[in-house]
């Protein structure tokens, strides 16, 4: 898949342990992986269909207990899902070898219950700021201000920021709770142009997904669930390598699962 390669860019590089590096390393793992991604992006949105089908009628009747009632169960629903999703793309990543089938099975099997809460209270998040958004920007009589699009537009790059720093750490390590907030606030401080840049990256696709429906709907099912996510943590792969030690931690835990790489 030969999204955005610059061919006039020379001989690819490749680190120490035989990966390429820059854009030829995005090509690299979006051109093996991307079928796989597609088919857990589709997952994911069927996972999420609960709470997007819950937030519909709520904002249809104008019902807030019934918007609760769908981030509630439509949330814990999504989350193994969403668990999912991250799980296969931090596979991609760091080239851990296996079926798509095998470990798609596996990530839902062990994500299915940490998942449930973190889930929830992602499903509240969405489900409240698109209640919100459907309020302010396309049922209201007078379009909204400056500062409270800014606050709205705020409130979802901050969710980006947290999300993509919180579930890494559930789908890769056993911890609780606590640490993995500490690691968050720390992993911010010592990288927060990536971070923020990550989270950029993906409000933007999000606002063009929303800005030019209902033709980017036709790309939901293809690229929607997957395509920013794997952007952002590409953007923030090394970084959080680096800070946590992923691949050490996890070829010392699972040997199964370190790649091998031809000289």
């Amino acid at each position: 898949m030969n999204l955005f390669r610059p061919y006039s860019a020379g001989e690819p590089q490749r680190d120490a342990r035989g990966r390429l590096v820059g854009i030829d390393r995005y090509q690299d793992v979006l051109g093996r992986n991307w079928k796989r991604f597609a088919g857990t992006g589709l997952l994911t949105i069927l996972g999420f269909a609960p709470l997007g089908l819950g937030t519909a009628y709520a904002v249809l009747s104008s019902s807030v207990l019934v918007q609760l009632a769908a981030c509630v169960l439509g949330g814990a629903v999504a989350g193994p899902f969403l668990a999912c999703l991250y799980d296969g793309l931090l596979r991609a990543l760091r080239d851990a070898p296996g079926s798509w089938r095998e470990n798609t099975r596996r990530a839902l099997r062990q994500n299915v219950r940490g998942a449930i809460w973190p889930g929830i209270l992602t499903g509240l998040f969405l489900g409240a700021a698109g209640f919100a958004g459907v309020m302010l920007f396309f049922w209201r009589g007078v379009f909204p201000g400056l500062g409270t699009i800014l606050v709205y537009l705020v409130s979802w790059l901050l969710f980006f920021v947290l999300a993509t720093l919180y579930w890494p750490q559930l789908v890769l390590f056993e911890m609780p709770n606590r640490q993995r907030l500490r690691n968050m606030l720390l992993f911010m401080l010592r990288y927060p142009l990536p971070v923020l840049g990550a989270a950029v990256l993906q409000l933007v696709f999000w606002l063009l997904m929303v800005l030019f429906a209902p033709w980017t709907l036709l790309l939901l099912p293809l690229v929607g669930a997957w395509f920013p996510l794997f952007a952002a943590l590409f953007v923030l792969y090394n970084k959080l390598d680096e800070a946590f030690g992923l691949e050490a931690r996890i070829a010392q835990a699972f040997p199964e699962q370190t790649p091998q790489y031809d000289d």
